[in-house]
């Protein structure tokens, strides 16, 4: 089964491209299958990882950005990959 983990956050207002650093540099203590950051208007950012794993295992997911940098909390979400 593949498993999708996706983390949004949204930057304090001019500090998009500074979580986007931010996001990018934090590594995981195990490496997933594939790992996809984007940007949004807004200064939102938004990283996705995929793992080879059981929908409810236990994984390893970026922390949350000094509340100096977002304006709330992190959003986290976990789908399942299904087939077309």
């Amino acid at each position: 089964m593949t498993v999708a983990l996706m983390w949004e956050a949204r930057a304090v207002e001019g500090r998009g491209d500074e979580l986007l650093v931010w996001a990018r540099a934090q590594v995981l203590a195990v490496a997933p299958v594939r790992r996809e950051v984007l940007r949004a208007p807004q200064d939102r950012v938004l990283v996705i990882t995929w793992w080879d794993a059981e929908f409810d295992a236990e994984l390893p997911e970026l922390p949350e950005p000094g509340a100096e940098l977002v304006t709330r909390a992190v959003h986290r979400w976990r789908f399942e990959v299904v087939g077309e």
